[in-house]
């Protein structure tokens, strides 16, 4: 990269925050994000509650309500340990990436190669591809939906698990065309990471995922965890609260049995938006920076939904998608947004993040399923609210800021020669030379002196836009480079705007208010 200082690919080019007070700005709105959570937990009536807030890869609150053990009325605090359910599922996907990091498996291998019973599993059509690593991960695999069946599975043995793969498994589709969410799947990637590493799946866990990340209060063992920290699960009968007892880890634990305190998923879920944006430093992580943003990107999807989660709400739309044991959707509030739930009998569970933005949410309960995805999710819309939760820019390339330079000379002063080397072999060919100084002069009769205005707005490494502020209005300017070495311009389109004059300002005016009179009647 010092050797090209012109290429798109400069290494110092990385996404970053703008608002110097960014930070102070989103933890002032903490307290609003408090109440929230009280008020979900009053009305929900959880026996008990924790919820925590991560900023820039610091927790940087910790809250908790309620009591982990009725009997006794011990509170729940942030060491407080609750089993998680199926957000257990990204930890097996981070196992299964780290494995194919080391050369120990593939995505694409067919799960017959790691589970021989596989072999002869009989497909619902003779064109159904053999099911692979992948299919598991994305819950691509054809086997039904098997909530809530799957949660009292946790204690299965593995022997019983063998049985019931030699007798074989249904499928709902054929695989590889549906998105169908399948506990059993991710039960087989545990017995996959146990074959691939040589040692069962709880042990590889612990070692290469749990400790590495300093999570030391997690564990898939409900009995390995203090009676003085663990948290009863209850479920609602009437106004009754009865306790569910806990299961044990078995052949279904990779799929959900894992347990955590707030302190230790806070780690986690900074760990998850470390992987963001892709930088040089240090790649020091269990698993590469590259795999993690690989299973938070969309890999099967799931949904679409356009609606209000309340009358009085705007209009939003959201496609889902599923990652690599991590729900992905895009929304038009947030862009991207990873997420997973979870919930077992006694106990519900969410964890959420932006990537682009630095700041995660997650939260634990002790009540049958009652996962708190909707109070996480208007804990992010208190810190919209802040005007400070805004995605990192990204700063222009030098090879976007060197074709800038170049186009502004050219709109100053049109020089052929100078053109010619700016451009890609395609540019004079999708609109020749003449036509393109004709249009420029055109534009600099109409609008009068220019010059540029602000800084740029990069799209990635090769795309941008700029303004050039005119005496009669202004030029947007679009350009994208060619995938040449080094990068050429491909593209340019001009976008002007002329100011208004004083009979179109009034005209306009009257329309304004003629629209403001209807709205109001």
């Amino acid at each position: 990269a010092a050797a090209l200082p012109a290429m798109a690919g400069d290494r110092a080019v990385v996404p970053r925050f703008t608002d110097a007070d960014r930070r102070a700005k989103l933890e002032a709105a903490l307290p609003e994000v408090e109440q929230v959570f009280e008020k979900f937990w009053q009305e929900r009536k959880t026996p008990g509650l924790v919820f925590g807030v991560v900023i820039d890869g610091d927790i940087v609150l910790i809250k908790s309500y309620g009591v982990r053990e009725r009997t006794t009325n011990a509170p729940v605090t942030p060491d407080t340990v609750f089993r998680i359910a199926s957000m257990t599922k990204s930890f097996t996907a981070l196992s299964i990436l780290k494995l194919r990091d080391e050369g120990k498996l593939s995505l694409d291998d067919p799960v017959a190669k790691w589970i021989p019973e596989f072999r002869n599993l009989h497909y619902p059509t003779s064109d159904s591809p053999a099911i692979t690593i992948r299919f598991l991960l994305t819950h691509g695999a054809g086997f039904p939906e098997d909530n809530p069946w799957g949660d009292r599975q946790l204690g299965v043995s593995d022997e019983t698990l063998t049985r019931w793969l030699k007798a074989g498994i249904p499928f709902s589709t054929p695989p590889n065309t549906e998105f169908e969410y399948s506990n059993y799947g991710f039960a087989l990637l545990g017995r996959i990471v146990a074959k691939a590493s040589g040692i069962p799946y709880r042990d590889y866990l612990d070692k290469n995922i749990l400790a590495p990340l300093g999570m030391r209060a997690s564990t898939l063992e409900p009995s390995a965890v203090p009676r003085s920290v663990v948290a009863t699960g209850y479920r609602r009968e009437g106004d009754s609260y009865v306790e569910e007892p806990s299961l044990p880890h078995g052949a279904f634990g990779s799929m959900g049995g894992l347990l955590t305190s707030a302190r230790d998923l806070g780690r986690y879920v900074a760990y998850q938006l470390s992987a963001f944006p892709p930088r040089d430093d240090a790649d020091n992580g269990p698993v590469r920076r590259s795999s993690m943003r690989e299973m938070q990107m969309p890999w099967r999807l799931a949904g679409f939904f356009a609606g209000r989660r309340a009358p009085d709400e705007p209009l939003i739309a959201i496609s889902g998608s599923y990652g690599y044991g991590l729900g992905v959707r895009t929304d038009c509030r947030f862009g991207h947004i990873v997420s997973h739930g979870g919930g077992l009998p006694g106990f519900g569970s969410y964890m959420a993040w932006l990537p682009d933005y630095g700041v995660g949410i997650f939260a634990m309960t002790n009540l049958t399923y009652m996962a708190p995805s909707a109070a996480v999710d208007q804990a992010f819309d208190v810190l919209r609210k802040t005007g400070a939760l805004k995605p990192r820019k990204l700063p222009a390339a030098p090879a976007l800021e060197s074709t800038r330079a170049a186009i502004v000379r050219l709109w100053e002063k049109w020089d052929e020669a100078e053109a010619e080397t700016l451009v890609a072999d395609n540019f004079f060919l999708d609109s020749p030379a003449a036509e393109r100084r004709k249009s420029i002069e055109q534009l600099k009769t109409d609008l009068g002196a220019c010059h540029p205005s602000g800084d740029m707005d990069p799209e990635n490494l090769l795309r941008s836009k700029f303004q050039l502020a005119c005496e009669k209005g202004h030029v947007d300017v679009y350009f994208t480079l060619a995938p040449t070495m080094p990068p050429k311009l491909q593209s340019l389109r001009f976008f002007p705007a002329k100011t208004l004059d004083e009979q179109m300002k009034s005209a306009a005016d009257t329309v304004a208010s003629l629209i403001g009179q209807f709205q109001e009647g």
